[in-house]
């Protein structure tokens, strides 16, 4: 007991380290990061991720991600499930920023999508990726 009064500074670091580090998984905030456009093509390809498109239509006709579907953020509870029947896939959400995407993970989820994601910087990220685009 006298080495930690006598060491209390020290033990005072090695608390605050560890809380900083711990920080992350405590908030939540680990898993909360989006996906990159590379990671998304990634599960693309591996996993056979379905892409949704959470903008609304206009936007989705100016350019959306190859092979994705539409189905607008205000309608996800009504259209999700049968757009992507199959609950077990990898699911990707994007939208012209990332901002509604980031949304429609929580929702996909609390729809029973565990393994919805968003993809970072939503269709700017992958435009800027030099990934192909289509237009509707």
């Amino acid at each position: 007991m006298k080495f930690v009064i006598d060491n209390w500074m020290l033990f005072a670091v090695a608390l605050v380290s560890a809380s900083l580090l711990l920080w992350p998984m405590v908030s939540g905030a680990a898993g909360a990061s989006a996906l990159t456009p590379a990671g998304a093509v990634q599960l693309i390809n591996r996993e056979k991720a379905v892409v949704v498109d959470v903008s609304e239509e206009a936007e989705f006709a100016t350019g959306h991600v190859v092979g994705a579907r539409n189905v607008p953020f205000g309608q996800l509870d009504t259209k999700l499930a049968g757009v992507v029947k199959n609950k077990g896939v990898p699911l990707l959400l994007v939208c012209p920023t990332g901002a509604r995407a980031n949304r429609a993970v929580a929702a996909a989820k609390k729809l029973g999508y565990e393994k919805a994601q968003a993809v970072a910087g939503g269709m700017k990220g992958w435009r800027d990726a030099g990934l192909p685009v289509e237009k509707a």
